[in-house]
């Protein structure tokens, strides 16, 4: 059984940080592409921030210079550092993976990131 936990969330003051985790189970963690994506209601889920086998990372532009994402493949969790967070940044917050080479993905639950005006 393929189980993605994300864990971090909560509320944050503008200009605070929030560091976010992404716990799997059932894969070969290694393998696997992982990414951090979110949605607000009313908007489309958006790509975050993603990191390839390679340790390779990408961000949206809207985050760039502000998060980082990083993987321990020891621990088989994917973290997002959140900095100079905005009022913008509330969001359901999902963790994603893939399977390098193969079309195989799963979705955790999500976790509520709330930064208030």
């Amino acid at each position: 059984q393929v189980q993605l936990v994300e864990s971090g969330g909560g509320l944050v003051q503008v200009g605070g940080s929030l560091r976010l985790s992404c716990a799997a189970s059932g894969i070969n963690f290694s393998l696997n592409i992982m990414a951090w994506y979110r949605q607000v209601p009313g908007k489309q889920r958006e790509l975050v921030a993603r990191i390839a086998t390679d340790g390779t990372t990408t961000y949206a532009d809207s985050v760039k210079d502000r998060f980082s994402m990083s993987r321990d493949n020891a621990k088989n969790t994917v973290y997002l550092q959140m900095n100079s967070l905005n009022t913008e940044d509330t969001a359901v917050y999902y963790c994603h993976c893939r399977r390098f080479r193969l079309t195989r993905e799963y979705w955790g639950q999500g976790t509520q990131v709330t930064v208030p005006s």
